[in-house]
C-alpha cells in the first residue's frame, strides 16, 4: 500500500485504525512527493526533532517510489480524465495516484478526492 502524507501523520500518532490496516504489511510504498509533503511541514512543525527521526526510519523501511517516464504517463492520463469528469484534485496527489496505479497497489488515504481517480484503490481507516 501506498502511504499519503496524511497517513504517514496518523502512523506517527499511533493510530491504532491505522496500525490494524497496515499490520498486513512488512514494508510500505513512500511516494518521494509524501516525502517532500511531510519534510516540508516539518519546516513549521515545533514536533519537528521528535518527527524527524521517525520520518528516517520509515525511509528506511519502505519502498520508496520516485517519479520516472512511466509515472508521467500516467499522471497526464488521470489529470485529462479527471479535467473532463470536472474533478481536479491537488497536484501532488495526482502524482501519487499516477503511482499507486503504476505499481498496482492501493493509496491509504483519507482524502476522499483520491476516490474520483479512474481505476485507483484506496484504502481509509
Amino acid at each position: 500500500m501506498i502511504l499519503d502524507t496524511n497517513a504517514v501523520s496518523a502512523l506517527f500518532v499511533g493510530d491504532p485504525a491505522l496500525a490494524a490496516l497496515l499490520d498486513s504489511e512488512d514494508r510500505h510504498h513512500l511516494p518521494s512527493i509524501v516525502i517532500g509533503e511531510y519534510r516540508y511541514g516539518l519546516q513549521r512543525s515545533s514536533h519537528r526533532n521528535h518527527l524527524e527521526p521517525l520520518l528516517a526510519a520509515l525511509i528506511r523501511e519502505s519502498f520508496i517510489l520516485v517519479v520516472d517516464e512511466v509515472t508521467a504517463t500516467a499522471y497526464s492520463k488521470i489529470r485529462n480524465a479527471l479535467r473532463k469528469l470536472g474533478r481536479p484534485i491537488p497536484e501532488n496527489d495526482v502524482w501519487i495516484a499516477a503511482l499507486a496505479i503504476q505499481h498496482g497497489v492501493a493509496v491509504v488515504t483519507r482524502d476522499g478526492h483520491f476516490g474520483h481517480v479512474p481505476g485507483i484503490s484506496c484504502r481509509d481507516w
